[in-house]
């Protein structure tokens, strides 16, 4: 409607999309739209002491709602300050909207402070960058940005948004986005084919990423995966794509070494990919993984990744929830009842082979076993605990989709924030975040924000004093090159001075304990619990 600025008609937008948080930092160059916000009702600006901050609870809540969400940077400065957690996002696909404003378009020429070629700064972490530079195009840009979020492979997208151009009456009609319904199924005959390039395998395996969650294609996942008697690894995984309690799932291939993940699908004679790319890992063999006589097929919506390191005999751009029905029905008719046999005795050797590891004794052990059976498990986990991930699942099992969520993308500092967002989509579920010493400093002011708001998470810092990844990867370092053990680096090293958590908890506003011994957990986990506000325990490992 006439008569309102950018300011006002671009809140409109986000509220006629279903939006009704912004996570981010203020600035000077958008003033104007933030004391627009503060008087838009039905709209709550979530503020953050940092803008990486910011974008991990963005991202979080994104994770957890399926998306989108805005997340507002102040400016070149601010945009830059985020630039490693957009990252985690792009990785993860992770549907966010980022906006950031600049002092305007007229002053373009000047290259005054604070000047930055916006676009170009967030190209290499976002899926689509842009930048609006005319009043008359606010809306209509914003609307392509969250489409593109949207729709798979979803992502983050960055707006920039110049003061000037906000600032102008703006007549625009305020409208939904449209999203394309990207759920295809494959043809029948390439259905077919699929099947009969699987049927006939004798050491059949299924590498999945969270494609199959996005999809909401754990079911058909699993009715694949029995119907071959397959093992279903994890790649690019985050969330939970097959029960992790199932007999086939055998957990994560691993992101750092390509060795790894070349053991896994070694003696496999055919493979099924779904909803990932392979593989992800920092040191990925260069050449192809897969036994040379090897069928694989892969699904997936993305295009790109198909195919992308290593050939595959057949590829079908399609969701995963109809490819892989269709595929289950079509395996039914195709496989000869030997087959299936086989298929029923892998399935069942696996079920016999099946066996939860003999609980140790520790502090974070005995912690996690009092999580799990005060909640009974019914909670939310977001999982940055990294090297102590392990101890996690094995007592909190992620096998119900929407409940375990785990950093992805390379970048520390997800756990706090991440689970700060996932209580604000669900604020009457409990939700814990567990990190690390090292991961928690990079964010630990996200507790001021969720004492700021009363967001009642729970996080639990899996403190070992170091920075345990580092060495296990350094030794492998030393490993492959014959180079024999000695210490670590100190870089590796945080425990002089010692870092108090809980201390640190309180001066933000946020409760916190210290949890030295395995006799001490059961009342650590009986008084989070009973926290109303934010409540951090700093577990000794």
């Amino acid at each position: 409607m006439a008569g309102k600025t950018g300011n006002v008609k671009l809140i409109e937008q986000f509220q006629a999309d279903g939006i009704r948080l912004m996570f981010g930092n203020p600035g000077t160059v958008e003033q104007g739209f933030l004391d627009a916000v503060e008087h838009a009702e039905g709209f709550q600006y979530v503020l953050a002491l940092q803008e990486t901050v910011a974008a991990g609870i963005a991202d979080g809540y994104a994770r957890v709602t399926g998306g989108p969400a805005v997340l507002q940077l102040h400016s070149g400065v601010g945009l830059g300050n985020g630039i490693g957690m957009l990252y985690q996002s792009l990785r993860g696909h992770t549907p966010l909207v980022v906006i950031a404003g600049d002092a305007g378009v007229r002053y373009d020429a000047m290259d005054a402070q604070m000047a930055a070629d916006l676009v170009a700064m967030a190209r290499p972490v976002t899926k689509y960058a842009t930048r609006v530079t005319d009043p008359r195009s606010l809306l209509r840009v914003v609307r392509r940005a969250v489409k593109i979020a949207m729709t798979e492979p979803r992502g983050p997208v960055f707006v920039a948004v110049p003061m000037d151009v906000l600032d102008e009456l703006n007549d625009e009609p305020v409208l939904p986005t449209s999203l394309p319904v990207t759920a295809s199924a494959p043809p029948a005959e390439a259905v077919t084919r699929a099947a009969g390039l699987l049927a006939g395998a004798e050491r059949p395996l299924i590498l999945v990423g969270d494609g199959v969650a996005v999809a909401g294609a754990q079911a058909e996942l699993v009715r694949v995966a029995e119907s071959l008697g397959a093992e279903v690894w994890s790649v690019d995984s985050s969330e939970v794509n097959m029960p992790a309690s199932h007999p086939l799932s055998c957990g994560q291939t691993g992101h750092m070494f390509g060795e790894r993940s070349a053991a896994v699908v070694a003696e496999a004679d055919a493979v099924l990919i779904v909803g990932t790319y392979v593989f992800p890992e920092v040191f990925p063999v260069l050449g192809n993984p897969f036994r040379a006589d090897a069928r694989i097929v892969h699904i997936d919506l993305d295009a790109y990744e198909i195919a992308k390191n290593h050939p595959v005999d057949l590829g079908l751009v399609a969701d995963p929830k109809p490819a892989l029905a269709a595929l289950a029905a079509a395996l039914s008719g195709r496989m000869t009842l030997r087959r299936k046999r086989a298929a029923a005795a892998r399935l069942a050797a696996r079920r016999a082979e099946q066996r939860r590891a003999a609980p140790g004794d520790t502090t974070l052990e005995r912690f996690v076993q009092e999580l799990a059976r005060q909640t009974g498990g019914d909670l939310i986990v977001f999982d940055e605990a990294l090297t102590s991930s392990p101890t996690v699942v094995r007592h909190l099992p992620p096998d119900r989709p929407g409940d375990y969520f785990l950093t992805r993308g390379g970048s520390l500092g997800v756990g706090i924030p991440g689970a700060i967002g996932a209580k604000l989509a669900h604020p009457d579920r409990t939700v814990v975040g567990f990190t690390g010493d090292g991961g928690a400093m990079y964010t630990y002011q996200a507790l001021w924000t969720a004492a700021r708001y009363g967001i009642a998470a729970k996080f639990v810092v899996c403190n070992n004093r170091k920075y345990r990844l580092l060495d296990d990867n350094i030794a492998q370092y030393w490993k492959e090159r014959q180079i024999p053990a000695h210490a670590f680096p100190s870089s590796f090293d945080l425990s002089r001075p010692d870092i108090r958590f809980a201390e640190l908890a309180r001066a933000l506003g946020a409760e916190g304990i210290r949890v030295e011994k395995p006799e001490e957990a059961a009342a650590a986990v009986e008084r989070m619990l009973a926290a109303t506000g934010p409540f951090l325990v700093d577990v000794q490992v």
